[in-house]
């Protein structure tokens, strides 16, 4: 974190950034022409390609030379260039996620986002990864678009404050490449990306390999990626597969201690809680078939079958159990897209999905140090053990049509009904694993008998598209999304709760928006206001309930100029404010009251790049991340100062075949805290890394 000077003396410079923004949007539709490039294609937005021209709502889109420019070790580095998101750094390849909300933690975080390869999800609806983006090559991607706020109509669960779809690049312009790059902290990285294209299909082979010596004490890392895409064509129609598999093995550094502790230099290399680690695996297959009905209809199949494992130390408990978890999942989406002369679009579709899972935590000692309370409703052994399948079935229907010749409606409606069938593997209830009793009324776990659960759910939406002129538009959009209970929430109890009683989450959205193209200029401007009710949370007594509310209310602005031949500036910023709606106690002794800031949500974050293309063949990128202030507790009694980060990237092509990059994190080596929190009485920090410097070679092209 910065000193308040330092932070006063960089205000005038984002408010004369601001003002220049500004500036430009009152110009770009008058300055906009015929000589306007064509829109990017999008495909999350209506799970099929549509120019962002024709599409009521927001998209940002983070293209492939842009991935390749930053060569992300982490998503952090990545998702600044998406407004509204922020993706914080944990230990190793371990990640949060904010997308149009704060950093979400705890009961009711996981299964808040979307998160999907080549509009497919990556994990059950049930059944979600905190962490899932290390179980997609995001980092070989052919793009990433990130949609903010419910996106339920068509996608359902999950889509609820935002969605994260991980495209592959084209097969038709392969790459022919193979890679490496060097830098701070013992790291490594292969990576190959081969393929074949001919007139009727081809493949393309991604993958890379990594190793992390690690910043702090044991915190080192390991980890693989690979996609193998294929398509052909035949009389049918189009017919393609994608194979993907990851690897992580880590060893994971937990939270240091103490007031502003990432400032300590000690301390911020150290592990408290070394000895932790987190294995994990997965592999997916997705298939891919489309074929005409007639001239203007044609049916789309996706077929798909997923696996993941993964075993990590909860070292963030006491006792540090260990958890175990595994799923293998399949299903089906299909659509029909209609595509009339007169302007008209339907899309209706079926999606169904089956799962089998199991979850096991086992704690291998008895608690030494700590309360007498700790020791005794803690104890070693087996805490719980379950298997739980579920069935997901879905149906929606999506529809386009003009209105007038400038004004487009747009409408969505989605149900999706959720069945988990749950086999508790152990004694139910809170005792020891050998069903003896714990003292302090109970062991702190608590396991429910054998049950099932269904939950069903409607998510509408409607969106007015108006065009100012062939370049610019405005839209308005009412979207309702909606997040299933996830297993763990249902059947990893606590304490004296037998049974969860939980409702869906709700988000109710409002969002208005503008865009405009030129000849050297892309804007957009979003505003949005969402009401979030049943928010599932723990509340003082250890229970998991879901009748908290939230408000969410904010303005994104996405600008790229390109202001010389040689010279680029982009900016992406967000100012939101995230906030409780009801009053309670909530767990660690915390009050929430109403109008107070939910926790780990900065009001502010802005990401800058100024590019300058010296050469044909080279390129230096300077990038500016500011991140605001947010409060560490539900009470709203700790706060955490932001920071402003510098990075460096700078590439030359030598040749046609032989490329090298150099870049640079931290280049004025600040010292900051990837997460700060405030739990148990005591500031807790994930500490940022200082500088560090990275060289790639790459040797291939198309």
């Amino acid at each position: 974190m910065i000193d308040a000077s330092r932070t006063a003396s960089l205000r005038p410079a984002r408010i004369a950034l601001g003002w220049v923004w500004i500036l430009l949007i009152c110009q770009v539709t008058a300055a906009a022409d015929e000589r306007a490039p064509l829109d990017p294609i999008t495909v999350t937005a209506t799970r099929s390609e549509v120019p962002s021209s024709r599409y009521a709502g927001n998209i940002a889109r983070i293209d492939e030379s842009t991935i390749r420019r930053v060569a992300p070790k982490h998503p952090s580095e990545l998702f600044y260039r998406a407004p509204g998101t922020w993706i914080p750094r944990g230990s190793g390849q371990e990640h949060l996620t904010a997308i149009r909300s704060p950093v979400l933690t705890g009961a009711g975080a996981c299964g808040g986002f979307l998160f999907m390869e080549n509009g497919v999800p990556v994990r059950p609806a049930g059944f979600c990864n905190v962490n899932a983006l290390f179980e997609i090559n995001y980092e070989q991607a052919g793009a990433v678009e990130v949609v903010r706020g419910p996106g339920s109509a068509l996608y359902g669960s999950n889509a609820l404050h935002g969605s994260i779809n991980v495209l592959g690049p084209t097969l038709a312009e392969p790459e022919n490449s193979v890679s490496l790059e060097a830098g701070s902290w013992d790291y490594y990285r292969l990576a190959i990306d081969q393929g074949r294209w001919h007139d009727d299909g081809g493949f393309r082979l991604r993958g890379h390999a990594a190793h992390d010596g690690g910043y702090r004490d044991n915190s080192n890392y390991e980890q693989a990626k690979v996609n193998l895409d294929w398509s052909g064509t035949g009389d049918a129609g189009d017919v393609g597969f994608g194979l993907a598999a990851t690897r992580l093995r880590q060893d994971t550094a937990g939270f240091i201690f103490g007031e502003d502790a990432y400032q300590d230099g000690t301390k911020r290399r150290s592990n408290p809680q070394s000895g932790a680690f987190r294995d994990a695996d997965s592999a997916r297959f997705t298939g891919f078939f489309e074929t005409p009905i007639d001239g203007a209809t044609a049916l789309e199949l996706r077929p798909y079958a997923r696996y993941s494992w993964m075993e990590f130390e909860q070292h963030f408990l006491p006792g540090q159990p260990v958890e175990e978890n595994r799923q293998v999942s399949a299903g089906l989406q299909t659509s029909v897209r209609s595509d009339a002369d007169d302007g008209r679009v339907w899309i209706v579709g079926l999606d169904a999905e089956f799962m089998d899972a199991y979850l096991e935590e086992i704690q291998a000692e008895s608690i030494e140090d700590g309360s007498d309370f700790l020791r005794e409703t803690r104890p070693a052994g087996r805490h719980y053990d379950y298997d739980v399948d579920s069935w997901q079935t879905a149906a929606y229907v999506h529809h386009e049509r003009p209105l007038t010749e400038w004004l487009r409606g747009q409408a969505g409606l989605r149900y999706e009904y959720l069945r988990y069938d749950y086999d508790n593997r152990m004694l139910a209830g809170n005792t020891r694993e050998d069903g003896t009793e714990c003292g302090f009324g109970g062991c702190l776990f608590n396991r429910p008998a054998d049950r099932d659960d269904s939950f069903d759910r409607l998510a509408p939406k409607l969106g007015l598209l108006y065009s100012i002129s062939p370049h610019a538009e405005v839209y308005a959009t009412a979207v309702r999304g909606f997040r299933f209970p996830q297993a763990t929430e249902l059947y990893r109890l606590q304490r004296q709760q037998d049974v969860a009683d939980l409702d869906p989450e709700v988000l109710d959205s409002l969002e208005f928006g503008w865009r405009a193209r030129g000849a050297a200029f892309f804007g957009t401007l979003a505003a949005f206001y969402m009401e979030k009710d049943n928010v599932i949370f723990r509340d003082a007594e250890g229970i998991n309930v879901s009748d908290g509310e939230t408000r969410h209310v904010g303005i994104e602005v996405a600008l790229d100029w390109q202001v010389s031949a040689r010279w680029s500036l982009a900016w992406d910023a967000t100012w939101a404010r995230h906030t409780y709606r009801f009053d309670r106690a909530v767990g660690g002794g915390e009050i929430i009251e109403s109008g107070d800031d939910v926790d780990t949500a900065p009001r502010r974050i802005s990401n800058a790049r100024l590019r300058w293309d010296y050469a044909v063949d080279g390129s230096v990128e300077l990038e500016w991340l500011s991140l605001g202030s947010y409060y560490l507790d539900a009470a709203n009694s700790a706060k955490y100062g932001g920071h402003d980060l510098i990075a460096l990237r700078v590439e030359k092509r030598w040749s046609r075949i032989m490329t090298s990059a150099l870049r640079i994190t931290n280049l004025l080596n600040e010292d900051y805290a990837e997460r700060a929190d405030f739990a148990f009485g005591d500031y807790r920090y994930q500490p940022g890394r200082e500088r560090a410097v990275f060289v790639e070679f790459r040797y291939g092209g198309s």
